[in-house]
């Protein structure tokens, strides 16, 4: 960030210590909104008190097709940007919801909180584990409230099975499963191409390299590619790795190993649609295990998870953990617990199912109105947590060996190799700061 952006976010930070009032109006802007960001537009839209104020997409296609949305459903027109930097810019804008790539979810929300804003930041809020160390200081350094994106968090069903769980309801927990089995077809392969008018290119680039422009590495299937994304581990995998992590009561491993590959397809993906990653975790003496699976195509339903639709296609997604009294099940916001060695099936946790999506987005709201950061759900600390196990077990896949995990000073001891992978080199303009 120049010295402009530092002193507005200076100014702004020291100005938003206050609680706000339940009746004051907060507004967002909105910032990548072709796929997921339309999810967050339509959550913060229907919130009481709360206005998107802006929407911001480097394809100008897309942004004016969302600006339209809102014409058509009779609500006030957003401001509509390509820039980023310009929404920041705007001293009215209270909070930021990002939405981007991958690459980009660090410098985005770095340079918000620098500008003195909060910040809503989807899943990873890394592209590697350097930037994971960065964007929790950004957050800390200028007292903005940074929500992670991993919505199960806010899931009433889920929250109370943690605590049931803690209680010892299926004993002692030593293990947990992480599952990502989803219908993943081919890519293909696909030549590089003009830049389609309206496209930004430069600013969808970001922090990585300068590379012509390909539909294959543009919308969506850039997270098959190792520039911009951390396969399905790193896409919808981090959310199942979250719960494992959160259900499992650990944070970071003292040893991690992952192998895998990319089987059955030749097209233009470079990360594995089968890979399996181990992690040990040893706290207070007390070792434990978290096992996470990716697969593509064809697959079981490994605990019946994903059966409830009825549909042989469907995804298998969710959780299962192990203890010395029996198991249990996380599928979506549902939880089953099976006990004894006869698998009985006991009844669920009674609060409302479901996956915390729309309560994600409100308690964000509700911790930038109270200055809490400890009331959110999904506090951005916990978020990078989860993230820097996604990017370990990708740079051992990708080094094809065992990790072991300093945790105090963040590194692999004696891996120069490992280690620099924890970063990368930054295009000029957008660099990730070492000092936020």
């Amino acid at each position: 960030m120049n010295r402009r952006y530092f002193l507005a976010g200076a100014a702004a930070t020291a100005g938003a210590q206050l609680a706000r009032s339940a009746n004051e109006t907060v507004r967002v802007a909105c910032v990548g909104i072709r796929g997921r960001g339309r999810s967050h537009i339509n959550a913060f839209s229907n919130m009481p008190n709360v206005e998107v104020a802006a929407l911001c997409d480097i394809d100008e296609s897309v942004l004016e097709a969302r600006l339209k949305d809102f014409e058509t459903k009779g609500k006030k027109r957003p401001q509509g940007f390509t820039d980023f930097r310009k929404v920041l810019e705007d001293k009215t804008i209270d909070a930021v919801s990002i939405a981007t790539q991958n690459h980009n979810h660090t410098l985005q929300t770095v340079w918000a909180c620098q500008a003195g804003k909060d910040v809503y930041v989807e899943k990873p809020c890394s592209y590697n584990i350097f930037e994971a160390r960065q964007v929790v200081a950004a957050a800390r350094k200028y007292g903005r409230i940074v929500q992670h994106g991993t919505q199960s968090r806010s899931s009433p069903a889920l929250r109370e099975a943690v605590e049931k769980m803690g209680e010892g309801v299926i004993g002692d927990i030593y293990m947990a499963r992480g599952l990502c089995f989803k219908w993943r077809d081919t890519i293909g392969r696909h030549p590089d191409e003009a830049v389609p008018a309206g496209v930004h290119y430069d600013l969808w680039l970001g922090p990585a390299p300068q590379r012509a422009f390909n539909k294959n590495r543009f919308h969506y299937n850039w997270h098959w590619n190792w520039e911009y994304g951390n396969g399905d581990i790193g896409n919808q995998g981090i959310h199942e790795m979250d719960k494992a992590r959160w259900g499992l009561g650990v944070k970071y491993p003292v040893k991690v190993s992952s192998m895998g590959g990319h089987f059955m397809f030749d097209d233009d993906q470079q990360t594995p649609n089968v890979q399996v990653a181990t992690f040990e975790f040893n706290g207070a003496g007390r070792r434990k295990m978290l096992v996470f699976e990716v697969r593509h195509w064809m697959s079981n339903h490994e605990g019946k998870i994903g059966e409830r639709g009825g549909r042989p296609d469907a995804n298998t997604v969710g959780n299962i953990f192990y203890g010395s009294k029996g198991y249990m099940v996380w599928d979506g916001g549902v939880a089953h617990t099976y006990m004894g060695r006869e698998q009985e099936l006991v009844a669920s946790p009674p609060r409302e199912r479901g996956d915390g999506e729309g309560g994600h987005f409100g308690n964000f709201i509700a911790a930038m109105r109270s200055r809490k950061k400890e009331e959110l759900n999904a506090e951005i600390e916990e978020g990078a947590i989860s993230t820097v196990l996604v990017h370990l077990a990708n740079i051992s896949y990708r080094l094809g060996r065992t990790l072991d995990f300093d945790a105090e000073k963040m590194n692999i001891p004696g891996d120069k190799e490992a280690n620099a992978m924890f970063t990368r080199k930054y295009r000029s303009g957008f660099v990730v700061p070492e000092k936020v």
